[in-house]
């Protein structure tokens, strides 16, 4: 079997890397490093059923080998990325999801679609289920993720509609772990990176906005049910931890587990920022027998050292 990841040298691309190969598929890995990175994939090199290619996927897309699995994880996902970059965010999410659709369709391959928590927006249902449209600004800041994806979601629908592609959708909400980017912007980065330099913690709004957090293996676990699994076409999953933190305590967890004696400041919250995030994984557990099994406890410990590990190296 043989399985194309995009955005393959990212932090969950790279995870998800890993697993393929760890369960014997044959990995094609495409990036551009725009936010990715080589060390992500480092290890790989080498690899007998791992193949590389640096790669846009904004342009056609041809690969010679027969693919059975498409997995189109391609895009920039913290604020910081996509707001920088926000034009190339929405090319990776309409001409990226069109062209790996076209790809998949032209080798007959299950596609995979890595959505967001986003879709949701600011959510006036809580906790979200699948079911849920959403309240999203649409000329906003945080538009061009937000909207970007939304259009991917009917974009994998319509093909599935009209090419009967075998299509999945998982709405990723917030995760964490290993090899996320020190300067990535997100909260856990953020806060733990913070922590260790003896900085102050940066808490935007009064902090009583909520967010849970996923460790990555327990994400990963997820997407692949979600890829390997029969008769699911055309489903949407939430995949995430239900576990639900305010942010400020949140922060409070990680000047404790860092031992760091940094303080809080807080500054005015960015515009769109959602105040509550929590999914509904009630279909993911019914239907994949899946739920988070990694604590935040553990979770935070695995991460924060390899921060520590990535400040000696700086």
């Amino acid at each position: 079997m043989k399985v194309l990841i995009t955005g393959a040298a990212g932090f969950i691309g790279s995870h998800l890397c890993d697993r393929f190969l760890k369960e014997g598929f044959y990995v094609i890995g495409l990036d551009n490093f725009l936010t990715g990175s080589p060390d992500n994939i480092a290890h790989l090199f080498g690899e007998e059923n791992f193949k590389f290619i640096k790669y846009d996927v904004t342009n056609y897309i041809y690969v010679p080998d027969d693919i059975d699995l498409v997995l189109h994880f391609a895009c920039p996902a913290s604020p910081v990325d996509y707001l920088q970059h926000p034009i190339h965010t929405m090319k990776v999410d309409s001409l990226g999801t069109l062209h790996t659709l076209g790809l998949a369709k032209a080798k007959k391959a299950r596609y995979i679609f890595a959505s967001t928590s986003e879709i949701y927006g600011d959510p006036q249902v809580h906790p979200q289920p699948e079911t849920y449209w959403g309240n999203v600004n649409p000329i906003g800041p945080r538009s061009v993720y937000d909207e970007a994806k939304r259009f991917s979601e009917a974009m994998t629908m319509a093909y599935h509609r009209e090419h009967h592609i075998d299509v999945r959708i998982v709405r990723i909400f917030n995760t964490y772990g290993p090899r996320m980017r020190l300067n990535d912007g997100r909260v856990v980065p953020n806060f733990i990176s913070q922590a260790l330099r003896g900085e102050d913690l940066t808490v935007y709004g009064d902090g009583s906005q909520t967010r849970s957090f996923c460790y990555i293996d327990d994400l990963v676990e997820g997407i692949f049910r979600v890829s390997v699994k029969e008769g699911i076409e055309g489903e949407v999953f939430n995949l995430g931890n239900p576990d639900e933190y305010r942010i400020i305590d949140f922060a409070k967890i990680i000047i404790e587990k860092t031992g760091s004696r940094s303080g809080i400041v807080f500054r005015p919250l960015p515009e769109d920022d959602p105040r509550q995030r929590c999914p509904d994984i009630t279909k993911a557990k019914e239907v994949l027998g899946w739920e988070p099994k990694v604590s935040l406890d553990e979770g935070l410990e695995n991460t924060i050292q390899y921060f520590k590990n990535k400040l000696k190296v700086l």
